[in-house]
């Protein structure tokens, strides 16, 4: 297992997490979640033995279920990791109950504490964007939660690439404390990211923690193109995410994983995790699980080596289509590229190269 810096602090955290969406089984996560406290105990054990160092929770999974069931699992090891966690989200129909509000991210965190069994939580994450709560609000309620001591630091999770940079701008023109993580969707099928939010965390020195790296079970090695996903999967279970743009791409990249996973003697889920793990800014993938087996197959990403061959051909069968202004700066010859903007660059120039070839 390696480990790598949380952004701009002095922590260091393994590039694979243990989640949580499994812990629990209520709330509308019936789907996903079926791990109780003595299953959960049994997970923490094999991660930490793993070389796991951080848990990452939130108070939306299975509405508090999931912190409960964490807090009682972890126990007397709660000093021996990093633990993380998310509040924003709505959890009732009260409209005070969501959002960035000073009312309401304290409250969540006092919440948290007491299910998580803890006086701290070491990030916690705002769990999407709040387009009504002034950026200042927040940011002065994280700084009161950082003065008495409730949280150590602060993320994002699901932010756009302006809302993050506003919100490092206005904490630094406030003197206050910064985010010193995101937490992203990111997967073979779906690179988005890379237009963004990878060069900003590159950039600005912000970790990037990956949610659902294996797309809510698309890549679990049990989505295959001519069957269906098995009862009892979160895609055999009809559970909303992810949004895919192209199937049909997404079945011939299934194919491609499954060519290397062979070769390797390994899975599936391993080998997209193998390739994840390493990509230009990436910082830890979150796994979660509801089998030990599974489980352990994942955290085996960490010792699975591609060679650069392979790297290559699955970079380049699920490369993302060169956007503006992307593709301008590179039709265009512009030299001093950003180095936070290179590695992502590179590929967009092998893609419109070929693409003029073929005119």
């Amino acid at each position: 297992m390696q480990y790598r810096p949380l952004g701009n602090s002095g922590l260091l955290v393994s590039e694979i997490v243990l989640g949580t969406v499994p812990f629990g089984g209520s709330g509308g996560f019936e789907k996903a979640a079926s791990v109780d406290v003595e299953g959960a105990r049994r997970q923490i054990d094999i991660a930490l033995d793993a070389g796991v160092n951080l848990i990452d929770t939130a108070n939306l999974y299975s509405m508090g279920e999931a912190e409960e069931i964490t807090g009682k699992a972890l126990g007397s090891k709660r000093q021996d990791i990093i633990l993380a966690s998310k509040a924003r989200s709505p959890l009732g129909d009260n409209p005070n109950h969501s959002g960035f509000s000073r009312y309401h991210l304290i409250e969540a965190c006092e919440a948290s504490l007491r299910r998580l069994g803890t006086d701290h939580i070491d990030l916690y994450q705002m769990h999407n964007w709040d387009g009504i709560t002034p950026i200042e609000e927040m940011l002065h309620a994280l700084d009161h939660l950082i003065q008495s001591g409730k949280i150590r630091y602060y993320g994002t999770s699901n932010f756009t690439g302006w809302q993050m940079m506003k919100t490092i701008g206005r904490a630094e023109l406030h003197n206050l404390a910064q985010p010193i993580s995101q937490q992203i969707y990111y997967t073979p099928e779906s690179r988005e990211a890379e237009y963004e939010l990878m060069p900003l965390a590159i950039d600005q020195n912000i970790a990037t923690l990956v949610w659902g790296p294996m797309g809510e079970g698309l890549f679990n090695g049990k989505v295959r193109r001519g069957q269906q996903a098995p009862e009892g999967t979160r895609q055999g279970n009809n559970w909303p995410e992810p949004y895919v743009h192209d199937m049909a791409r997404a079945y011939d990249i299934i194919e491609l994983f499954a060519e290397i996973a062979e070769a390797h003697n390994s899975s599936i889920p391993r080998t997209c995790l193998a390739w994840l793990k390493d990509r230009p800014g990436v910082t830890s993938l979150i796994i979660g699980a509801r089998s030990e087996a599974h489980l352990q197959d994942d955290l085996a990403a960490a010792e699975l080596t591609l060679s650069q061959q392979e790297i290559d051909r699955i970079e380049s069968a699920t490369r993302p289509a060169p956007l503006y202004p992307y593709w301008h700066r590179i039709v265009a010859g512009m030299d001093r590229i950003d180095k936070a903007e290179k590695p992502f660059l590179d590929n967009f120039r092998s893609t419109i190269a070929n693409r003029n070839d073929e005119r």
